[in-house]
């Protein structure tokens, strides 16, 4: 199979004549050397310079811009960046340039851009690149990106230059290992499948593993696609170590017969698509998945579907599965696990326990011995409502876990509706009845369903929970998850597939599936909330004990719930934002911002009791999680944003207090 020999970084900063050295700095010394901080994704820095008493003094130490790496226009700053040897390395626009800056000025030193080829063209998550990864390899620092042709990149700290003692001068074509039919700079058939990326690499004991994304199932109208397999490399010599199928694909795999009808040869996805996490000491990284082609419509692969929407513990060297647990069984509701896995050391019942804390869609926190498995508290397999759609497969039960509490809506009753006035509550009843709705597993709905409903509600929806755009952070000193959520529910309704994919410019697969999706925004009376608030929280959740301890709202009432005409003269409690608050956790400090779209600001809040403590403004609203590392005695803490009233694209904004 013929490689592509890529061309050598330039370098495209000026370097400050006072710059540290990398060499004489440890990675470690910044406190975040991973995309969620460190291997665990804690999303914790150990930091305390940045505390209650003077927090409102922070100001703007620099703002990066990303005008030059692509598109204004939605051009999101999804990416949160990296702090090693003395500079920051992130990534930024649609071409995923990989750019290392100054920690103290956020000048630009050097930036890295794949040449153009069909494969970059032709990604769907051009704009999603979420970081790099950084390892120390025989002595000597590398920087890894991951781009959206499906390429694996090894990168010089000091340069951007490309390693060339690392796969091919630099440069792993990750089809190369994948296993399907492909061509070195169109990539795969259209209608054999279709592969990305959009969240950084993970290195663990000298292994750097590659999750992977496709396209949005629910907008999908085909059956066929390439499953989400997970690849491993050498850290050194970018030698190919593993593949893990993701859906099995011979009768030899645990897992086979969970794909009924055969399926297992033609459906795809099951991504690997938000971060990892990983336990060097015990040699394991854990992989989250999501649903199989379609997100809404499962019919032609009937059976449970592992390991679709599961957590997945894998051995670094080998690849072979130590343990796993499915979150939803054949998921039809677009849960997929939306963000890393925290990895946690508690004391439960006066022992120590090694955890691993995944939060969902569902709003649930799924509790596991990060070693073995074992639920840390019983998971039950309860039965869940069957549903209408002929053709479908159900899965008669699912897993809920018995402790943690849930943490946001999730089963609906009418007295989950908005009720600030009583015409507001009729209005919003009168909408509740035009769907299905009761169970959080409620199946979707198609058109000409016999129940004469317009769809089914199930809460929270795809976008509600704990999503990738909020996650959870951690303090592994105390042991609290302090876990960001959304209440947002959804009634997606099928659709005819021929229709959907008469509309698709570009299908992907062969045979049009029975059905397609629409989405089914769920909207209130008079625009506002279908339910009560708060529409955006934040809860802490004591994983020592499993307890819920405080639930405090996603920043205040947005003025247009305050200001809105129906609510004229009515005392509204503070409603929180519907949106996924980013958070970052501190020695001292709870910090978080209210999210996309909403407020540009930055609050302080008391990690014992949720009070809060602070507010600092930022140049515009966040965009993705915040991190914080200590540069030459001063502590930073740097927020992607993007928008605001300046209209700036996808930038990094750098506070501080005063020097």
């Amino acid at each position: 199979m013929t490689r592509l020999r890529w061309s050598r970084a330039v370098v495209a900063g000026l370097v400050l004549a006072g710059l540290a050295s990398g060499g004489a700095a440890s990675a470690q010394d910044g406190g975040w050397t991973h995309w969620g901080a460190d291997e665990g994704s804690t999303r914790y820095t150990p930091f305390d310079q940045i505390d209650a008493e003077n927090f409102e003094d922070l100001e703007v130490a620099w703002l990066w811009r990303g005008d030059n790496y692509g598109p204004t226009v939605d051009n999101v700053m999804r990416s949160t960046p990296i702090y090693a040897e003395g500079k920051l390395f992130g990534v930024a626009g649609y071409r995923r340039t990989v750019v290392a800056m100054d920690p103290a000025t956020g000048e630009t030193l050097w930036t890295f851009r794949e040449p153009t080829t069909k494969r970059w063209e032709n990604s769907m998550r051009k704009n999603y690149g979420k970081g790099v990864a950084y390892e120390v390899v025989n002595g000597e620092g590398r920087i890894y990106v991951v781009t959206p042709g499906f390429f694996l990149h090894a990168l010089d700290p000091d340069t951007g230059d490309l390693i060339e003692s690392f796969g091919n001068d630099g440069t792993v074509d990750l089809l190369a290992d994948f296993g399907y039919e492909y061509h070195p700079t169109d990539g795969l058939p259209s209608t054999v499948g279709y592969i990305t990326n959009s969240s950084p690499p993970i290195v663990v004991n000298g292994v750097v593993v590659v999750g992977n994304s496709h396209e949005q199932g629910y907008r999908q109208t085909r059956q066929e696609n390439v499953p989400g397999h997970i690849l491993a490399y050498d850290a050194a010599s970018g030698e190919h170590l593993w593949k893990f199928n993701v859906i099995p694909q011979s009768e030899s795999e645990f897992g086979f017969d969970t794909w009924e009808n055969d399926a297992w040869q033609w459906t795809g996805n099951v991504s690997a698509w938000a971060p990892l996490s990983a336990d060097s000491e015990r040699g394991l990284v854990y992989v989250v998945t999501d649903p199989p082609t379609n997100d809404y419509w499962g019919g032609f692969h009937p059976g449970d579907n592992l390991f679709a929407t599961s957590i997945l513990a894998l051995d670094v060297r080998t690849g072979q599965r130590e343990w796993h647990f499915q979150t939803v069984h054949h998921d039809i509701w677009n849960r997929d696990n939306p963000t890393a896995p925290n990895l946690l050391d508690v004391t439960i019942d006066g022992r120590e326990v090694p955890i691993l804390v995944q939060t969902t869609k569902q709003a649930f926190a799924y509790v596991f011995n990060r070693e073995t498995g074992e639920p840390v508290w019983p998971i039950e397999e309860r039965p869940v409502p069957r549903g209408h759609v002929p053709g479908e497969w159900y899965s008669p039960t699912q897993p809920f876990p018995t402790k943690p509490a849930a943490y946001d809506l999730q089963d609906i009753t009418e007295d989950d509706l908005i009720d600030f006035t009583p015409e507001l509550r009729q209005q919003a009843l009168e909408i509740l009845n035009r769907y299905e709705y009761g169970s959080m597993f409620t199946p979707p709905l198609h058109p000409d369903n016999d129940l004469g409903k317009r769809g089914a509600i199930h809460c929270p929806g795809p976008g509600g929970g704990t999503n990738i755009t909020g996650g959870t952070a951690a303090d592994p000193e105390t042991g609290i998850l302090y876990a960001a959520s959304m209440t947002l529910c959804a009634a997606p309704i099928l659709s005819p597939g021929e229709v959907g994919d008469a509309a698709d410019p570009n299908p992907i697969g062969r045979t049009v599936a029975k059905y397609a999706t629409d989405n089914g925004f769920l909207q209130g009376p008079q625009g506002l909330p279908l339910f009560k608030p708060p529409y955006g929280r934040i809860t802490a959740i004591d994983m020592n004990t499993g307890d819920t301890l405080w639930t405090i709202p996603n920043g205040d009432t947005p003025e247009r719930i305050e200001n809105h005409p129906a609510l004229d003269g009515v005392d509204l409690p503070n409603t929180g934002v519907r949106s996924q608050a980013l958070t970052l956790v501190s020695k001292t400090l709870l910090m978080y911002s209210e999210g996309r779209g909403a407020r540009p600001l930055l609050y302080a809040v008391d990690k014992a009791d949720g009070t809060r403590l602070g507010t600092a403004e930022l140049p515009a609203p966040a965009t993705s999680i915040p991190m914080s590392y200590m540069h030459e005695g001063r502590q930073y803490i740097v927020v992607p944003i993007a928008g605001g009233a300046n209209r700036l694209p996808g930038s990094l904004v750098s506070l501080a207090l005063p020097e």
